[in-house]
């Protein structure tokens, strides 16, 4: 008798939590992040460097669903991971040839998967002036990379005109701003154009709670920070967290300082900066030769900047440029756009 009491409540108990499971899930909109986390396998993340795989392996495995009406979400964690990819820069591929290997690719840039329904919605936003030959590579490599984890995104060029000093930040708020009108995007990816990811388990999402740097370990560094608070090369921000910071400062022309702005003002702004694990945050810079090597420790030139005076008075709420066109290609949108140009301290 004592022990059929004791069944009866552990039954009674067992069908309280599951209860309160369900309504868990069903508040939180389905696959929550909650939810997810029971789900979702421990990753097996491969890091032997001297086994690298081709970038476009297995994504032939993606075909295309019958129908939407049927189709799944896609899977917590991607069947076609492999970890290392093979880069190169030797040769240098034509847009024809980028295009065909990426038959799912829709004008514009965007994609998503052919046989699921994607979990998440990625901006890839890249500053840009007349850098054709590193647009191509990046394009190559970059495209079959978040092909292998089944993103919905598009790729968007920020491209600057005039005779001004590059504005990199500028840019990328502009390509923000520009970005959020075509979709409620779940990670803004901010991407230098010469940096190419060297492993797919480097997820290009964006942390929950804080903005994320994912180039942790470039070659060009020997796959160190070249300094504690350095934030450049490839970043992930929320909306929230972008605009929280009042985005990127305008106000850097010309190679600045404008990484330890962004680091400053991500501080300022009651957040920290989370980091990719140096195993899986590995870049390969294009074009780089040892011989101009840049000495260790190595730092930008300090900023003439008071971040903590400016940063709530330079960012997105005082962006100013002017649309020149807006054109979808086949494997990216070109935003073109004249930023102006204020000398710097002038």
């Amino acid at each position: 008798m004592f022990l059929s009491r004791m069944e009866n409540h552990c039954f009674l108990l067992f069908v309280f939590v599951f209860q309160a499971v369900f309504i868990l899930i069903l508040y939180r909109g389905g696959p929550s992040r909650v939810f997810r986390g029971f789900v979702e396998a421990p990753q097996v993340v491969v890091v032997d460097y001297s086994k690298p795989h081709d970038v476009y392996t297995n994504l032939s495995l993606f075909t295309r669903a019958p129908s939407e009406d049927t189709m799944p979400y896609c899977s917590a964690q991607s069947p076609v991971l492999v970890g290392p990819l093979s880069i190169t820069f030797k040769v240098l591929p034509s847009e024809r040839m980028i295009i065909k290997r990426n038959p799912f690719v829709q004008s514009g840039g965007h994609y998503k998967p052919p046989h699921c329904f994607a979990r998440y919605k990625s901006a890839i936003l890249v500053a840009y002036r007349n850098q054709e030959k590193k647009l191509r590579h990046l394009l190559y490599y970059i495209h079959p990379f978040l092909q292998r984890q089944q993103l919905s995104y598009t790729i968007y060029l920020i491209q600057q005109v005039g005779t001004g000093s590059f504005n990199r930040a500028k840019l990328l708020n502009v390509g923000v701003r520009e970005a959020m009108k075509d979709e409620e995007w779940d990670c803004l990816v901010l991407h230098d154009i010469d940096l190419v990811p060297e492993n797919d388990y480097n997820l290009y999402i964006c942390d929950e709670y804080y903005p994320k740097h994912m180039a942790s370990a470039i070659d060009k560094f020997q796959y160190t920070l070249p300094y504690k608070s350095f934030f450049g090369g490839v970043s992930a921000l929320t909306p929230e967290h972008y605009m929280k910071m009042n985005g990127f400062p305008n106000t850097y022309w010309g190679d600045g300082g404008e990484n330890d702005d962004i680091a400053t003002r991500i501080h300022l702004a009651g957040m920290k900066i989370v980091r990719t694990s140096p195993h899986l945050g590995r870049y390969r810079v294009m074009d780089y030769k040892e011989e101009t090597e840049i000495p260790d420790p190595w730092r930008r030139p300090p900023s003439q900047h008071n971040t903590r005076k400016t940063w709530k008075a330079d960012g997105m709420n005082t962006l100013q440029f002017r649309l020149l066109s807006r054109t979808k290609h086949p494997l990216y949108t070109k935003i073109t756009v004249d930023i102006g140009y204020v000398p710097p301290f002038s």
